[in-house]
């Protein structure tokens, strides 16, 4: 290692790498981009957004006083560089794994991690927050928020930039235009950055103006505003008379810069850093940049897998022919397959059509498919205005995401009773992404909202049937939620069944105790009662399939046959499937039942595979066998 990296191998904090000459700033960059590269291709995690942002994340730290001066990450996938800078090179190898470094920035991990941020479109408005208190507690600390386009297009960060000039603030965006989300960026915000253009003579005559006007003794609070728009007319005259979105809300703007030439981005930061007001620099990246196959196909390669370093060879660890196939394929190929059947089906998605495999149907069906960005709320919404003149959106949202648009389901499509199909992608828990992308509360937030149908299947054929039965006339607002991977069975695709709304079905029969599950967490179930041999003959199960409306004639006949159920789920037992189960019993009075639930806790659960996080939690299926065999005793 120490001769493969040279500079990189003494850096272990920031300090060390402001000691660094100008001139070997070039070679670090190389340096942690062969590391990064290095280390994902064994230890799986997000590859080309880490890799586009080198050069800026070098610069920053050398610009910059971290942790004093404060960056915020948005959405975190380009983090990794950061990372490694700042005191986690050498545990870097643990990085998404159990008990080892988040794949996010966490401020309980690292000082250097100014803010969490799993979710999109939050850095703007937590800087602005940051930079505002500074000034108000007189504290002389710089604030960088770094978005992208892709994050760009999201509702919070337009809130927070119509309110960067509302008080005086030192908040530094630095716009990292790659073109790129997790697919390519969409929208009027996007083709806008496309046309904003650099005026070099715009550039260093504002920088003599400001260094005059300095000298003058002009520069101060009251007069900013006045000079920023003198600023931005003499950026009118010199362009053409044309202005960008930042200025017209009162930011400055400095770009383009190239965002890969370490040197004049240090020149930039160092030549911007202390100018008064809310300010933009918008930098041109390429997601992948360094590594000729994520450059190519940035959207595979944004998190890769494991893949062969020196011939870009990605290893596939799934054989979608011989193995069961992952719950996303099921969706996209399904949805598809229903599409060509009723041709009210269109397609939403925020951002995701990868992630969710909504481009299947992209592919062929593009006029009906609808990519809106980073914008959960706007795809809930702009889905309820698609339902109401009488089409039928299924709107695609991974489970942790769908939080950020509760209000628009609740007033925009359940209010209506409209015709929506909510599919919840990755819900329950989702591995190595952690706390912020854990499908966890999702049953939780949902229950209590009116004209709602919530299911969750057992497997991939009952995702097919749901899907099926949600887009048939007339059944309002509905909820599928199923999980991130792989399913359980191989041949999956068979002829649609119309499910019956609000019916369960019993799984096995059993004398002493009943085991409600709902969802894939059922075949958990299936094989804990297998591994208990003929203890678990006693054992009745039932997949409930869905949590509302709830099956009250299946619930009513365990109730008279049973003294003791156990409940399970693989979300948040504060309010969820299980708490649903328990008022039910205890309206109708059924108080000699004892209940047990199993679930997820009331805590935010960390990150790591899936397997350690289930066996942690005891839901795994020797954890809930153990329980099983304890009520059986009991």
């Amino acid at each position: 290692m120490q001769q493969d990296f040279p500079l990189l191998n003494k850096i272990n904090y920031p300090s060390d790498l402001r000691a660094l000459k100008e001139n070997q700033l070039e070679q670090l960059c190389a340096e942690l981009r062969q590391f990064i590269i290095d280390e994902l291709s064994c230890n799986p995690g997000h590859f080309a957004s880490s890799l586009g942002v080198v050069e800026l994340t070098v610069a920053l730290h050398y610009v910059f006083d971290t942790p004093n001066d404060r960056i915020i990450w948005d959405v975190g996938h380009q983090a990794y560089g950061h990372k490694i800078l700042t005191g986690r090179k050498n545990v870097f190898n643990t990085n998404r794994k159990f008990k080892g470094i988040s794949g996010f920035p966490s401020p309980k991990e690292s000082l250097y991690d100014a803010f969490i941020s799993g979710h999109a479109s939050n850095s703007i408005s937590a800087g602005l927050g940051m930079s505002i208190a500074d000034k108000m507690q007189h504290i002389d600390n710089h604030v960088i928020a770094v978005i992208g386009d892709g994050a760009l297009t999201g509702g919070l960060a337009f809130e927070g930039l119509n309110n960067a000039s509302s008080a005086p603030n030192n908040l530094l965006i630095i716009l990292n235009d790659n073109n790129m989300a997790i697919d390519k960026t969409v929208g009027g915000f996007s083709q806008n950055l496309m046309r904003i253009t650099t005026s070099k003579s715009y550039n260093r005559l504002r920088f003599k103006l400001y260094h005059l006007f300095r000298k003058m003794g002009l520069i101060d609070e009251d007069k900013r505003k006045f000079l920023l728009r003198f600023s931005n007319s003499i950026k009118n005259a010199l362009s053409g008379g044309t202005r960008n979105i930042f200025e017209s809300l009162s930011i400055r703007y400095f770009g383009q810069i190239d965002g890969h030439d370490v040197k004049q981005l240090v020149k930039t930061l160092t030549d911007i850093k202390n100018f008064e007001g809310p300010k933009v620099l918008h930098i041109k990246t390429v997601k992948g940049k360094g590594y000729a196959p994520a450059e190519n196909s940035a959207t595979e390669w944004h998190a890769p897998g494991l893949f062969n370093k020196e011939t870009g060879e990605r290893i596939i660890e799934c054989d979608e022919k011989s193995e069961p196939s992952l719950y996303q394929y099921v969706f996209g190929n399904t949805l598809l397959e229903l599409a060509e059947m009723n041709s009210k089906i269109v397609g939403v998605t925020p951002a995701m059509p990868t992630g969710c495999s909504m481009n299947v149907m992209m592919h062929e069906m593009p006029d009906r498919i609808f990519d809106v960005g980073i914008a959960e709320g706007h795809a809930v919404t702009f889905s309820a205005g698609l339902a109401k003149e009488g089409l039928m959106p299924f709107c695609n949202i991974y489970s942790s995401f769908m939080q950020r648009a509760y209000d628009e389901v609740i007033h925009d499509v359940a209010l209506q009773n409209l015709n929506v199909v909510f599919c919840l992608d990755r819900a329950g828990l989702v591995g190595p992404d952690g706390p912020t992308h854990h499908g966890a509360f999702d049953l939780s937030y949902f229950r209590c909202i009116p004209s709602l149908t919530i299911a969750s299947p057992l497997n991939e054929t009952e995702l097919r049937n749901l899907m099926y039965t949600a887009q048939l006339p007339n059944k309002g607002p509905f909820v599928i939620r199923y999980p991130r991977g792989k399913g359980v069975l191989k041949n999956w695709k068979t002829p649609f069944v119309e499910i019956p709304v609000g019916k369960g079905i019993c799984l096995k029969e059993g004398s002493s105790l009943a085991v409600l599950s709902l969802g894939d967490i059922g075949n958990t179930v299936t094989r804990a009662i297998e591994l208990l041999g003929r203890e678990g003959d006693k054992i009745a199960h039932y997949d409930m399939r869905f949590l509302k409306p709830l099956d009250e004639e299946l619930l009513r006949t365990i109730g008279s046959k049973f003294t003791k159920i156990v409940t399970v789920e693989n979300g948040s037992l504060k309010g969820g499937f299980g708490s649903a189960i328990l008022e039910f019993f205890a309206d109708n009075n059924y108080s000699s039942l004892h209940v047990k639930r199993l679930g997820l806790p009331d805590e935010f659960i960390e990150h790591g595979s899936n397997h350690d996080l289930y066996k942690m939690l005891k839901l795994d299926e020797e954890g809930i066998s153990i329980t099983l065999k304890t009520e059986l005793k009991s």
